[in-house]
């Protein structure tokens, strides 16, 4: 198998997943003892949220570019970067890097097309859903509709994934809220949701939504596991 890094810790509670689904993945592939070779770098998120929150983009890409290099200076041959938000600066940790990083809205782009999706609800922080880094990548490469929810129900949004999400606060009230909103979507004529936040999958797992989640986490391990395994033998019985 390659070896595969994560750039992660924005949040640490969506790192974990990625680290337990990815050596699951490898598991159900190669079966036995094998687990996943895996480099990690997992930031203080405090740092990176001031950041945001100031909009100083540029030192945060800086930031997550140097973790990005050292991971491929210890051998990663591909990284994957935790967080749909931070890949507003995926290019900065693109110019910086000689491996692929490879891009979560382009997992979650391939995945709704090969469903026959066209028209797609986008839940996330306020910068995924208001900003168009991540709505033009889906648009350009895979001729998505984005759908968004109002301005008050963003700022929600927002402030549940910050305040409990990333805290591993999981409440029953922000749970039916998140669904109002789907059902919400629904009715302006989305398709299918997309969970663009790694927590969201957290908060929404074994809910009955009413819209078909897609959910970043799943198909972006999904294409690390693609990545990972590429070279990779059938399963063994041993």
């Amino acid at each position: 198998m390659r070896t595969l890094g994560i750039l992660g810790g924005m949040s640490w509670e969506s790192t974990a997943s990625y680290y337990r689904l990815l050596n699951q993945g490898v598991r159900e592939r190669m079966g036995g003892l094998h687990s996943a070779p895996l480099l990690l770098h997992s930031v203080d998120f405090a740092g990176i949220a001031e950041l945001q929150k100031s909009g100083d983009w540029q030192a945060a890409g800086e930031l997550l570019a140097a973790a990005a290099r050292g991971l491929q200076q210890a051998g990663a041959g591909a990284v994957l970067l935790a967080t749909n938000t931070m890949h507003k600066v995926a290019p900065v940790i693109e110019a910086a890097l000689d491996i692929p990083l490879l891009h979560i809205a382009d997992a979650v782009g391939q995945a709704l097309h090969n469903a026959g999706i066209r028209r797609a609800a986008l839940l996330g922080t306020r910068f995924t859903m208001q900003e168009d880094f991540y709505r033009e990548r889906l648009s350009r490469g895979f001729a998505m509709q984005i759908v968004l929810p109002d301005r008050s129900a963003m700022t929600e949004l927002d402030r549940i994934i910050f305040a409990e999400l990333c805290r591993g606060s999981f409440t029953t009230s922000s749970r039916d809220f998140y669904l109002q909103q789907l059902e919400q979507l629904r009715a302006a004529g989305a398709e299918a949701a997309i969970l663009g936040c790694t927590e969201i999958g957290l908060l929404l797992q074994d809910c009955a939504a009413p819209l078909p989640l897609f959910d970043s986490t799943g198909w972006h391990v999904a294409m690390g596991l693609e990545w990972l395994l590429a070279d990779a033998p059938l399963r063994t019985n041993s």
